[in-house]
């Protein structure tokens, strides 16, 4: 049955807790891991969540499949909490049920992505005109 993208994504919310920015820096200070799913020319425009992994998302599932030989060293895991960062909140939300798919069962995304982080005034790391690193390319699938 088709539908719509917003009732897709209110289905897809339904199933989990997503996090305010305030609940996001909470959950990463107690040891949840913040990736970053932006492309580079937001995170060069915009800045950076200090402390957040970097993973563009077409990478996500292969970097955080804890028993995946392209895993970050942080997916250790399948119960590792993990709070996905897009800029507004939408593709963190199509990120996050991938990962429940996968079997990473904590994880969520951040209500309102990174433009809600830092409207609420909480630490980014301000673009210096260097462009930002992701992970290294993985060649998978």
């Amino acid at each position: 049955m088709a539908g719509s993208l917003d009732e897709h994504l209110a289905a897809l919310r339904s199933t989990y807790r997503r996090l305010g920015p305030q609940e996001a820096a909470v959950a990463a200070r107690e040891g949840a891991l913040l990736v970053d799913i932006r492309y580079a020319a937001l995170r060069d425009r915009d800045g950076t969540i200090p402390g957040a992994v970097i993973v563009e998302r077409n990478e996500l599932e292969w970097r955080l499949d804890p028993s995946g030989s392209h895993r970050l060293p942080q997916a250790v895991a399948y119960d590792l909490p993990v709070v996905v960062v897009c800029n507004e909140g939408y593709a963190s939300t199509l990120a996050a049920a991938s990962l429940h798919a996968l079997g990473l069962t904590r994880a969520t995304d951040l209500a309102g992505g990174f433009q809600a982080w830092r409207a609420a005034g909480l630490p980014v790391a301000p673009p210096d005109g260097t462009p930002t690193v992701a992970t290294p390319s993985v060649a998978a699938g």
